[in-house]
């Protein structure tokens, strides 16, 4: 059994979560909800962790121009990027070490090999085992696919994150899904992280009582 920690950084006081966590970071639109997705991974990549986005709603080089503002130091970011968006706009693009393309936000037996492909890549090539992943988001994967078909889905990543001693930071728009919608995919998750309308934070994490000021 693994105690490897994953401090989130700054923005939670330095409250740490077992490694194989997973957790929903939920918001209206414009809250920052995504930045402060990215900042987790971000904090992670300055202790030389690798990262893994899944980006169903922005391309692989808009991904990687706002991380890079956000790690001290972008040389050495050891960043795997799925990008679900490319292609499905038609345009054509081939994989790289950095960023991998899956067909379209609804090709979801693409992007789980993709995600296997990078962890797989990060531990033997590059020797990173840990490794904090965000997907980004399932509101997207909702516009696609039904909510039976996002769950299982989900149910399935979540499962190799957990499985990959990872980090789960997965991003959700509050106020496009029926709060039953909401109800059913957070069940998924060990905690939640809301943003609220006016940025303010607020969040219900595992293990994270032990921390002074929680």
């Amino acid at each position: 059994m693994t105690h490897r920690m994953y401090d989130l950084g700054q923005d939670f006081d330095g409250v740490a979560l077992a490694a194989g966590t997973n957790v929903l970071v939920s918001g209206p639109p414009l809250t920052g909800k995504r930045r402060l997705a990215m900042r987790i991974l971000a904090h992670g990549s300055d202790r030389g962790e690798g990262a893994i986005v899944v980006t169903t709603r922005d391309s692989a080089d808009r991904v990687l121009g706002d991380y890079e503002q956000l790690v001290s130091d972008p040389e050495t970011v050891d960043i795997g990027i799925v990008d679900c968006v490319t292609k499905h706009q038609g345009r054509s693009a081939r994989d790289t070490d950095v960023v991998k393309y899956a067909s379209s936000p609804e090709d979801m037996t693409g992007i789980g090999i993709d995600f296997s492909e990078f962890v797989e890549e990060f531990r033997i090539d590059r020797g990173i085992d840990d490794v904090r992943v965000m997907v980004d988001s399932l509101t997207t994967l909702l516009m696609y696919s039904d909510v039976q078909t996002v769950f299982r889905f989900m149910h399935v990543f979540a499962s190799r994150i957990e499985n990959a001693d990872a980090l789960g930071v997965h991003v959700i728009e509050s106020t496009a899904h029926e709060e039953e919608t909401l109800n059913t995919l957070k069940q998924l998750y060990d905690g939640v992280i809301e943003v609220a309308e006016d940025g303010e934070v607020t969040s219900t994490l595992p293990d994270a009582e032990e921390q002074p000021g929680q």
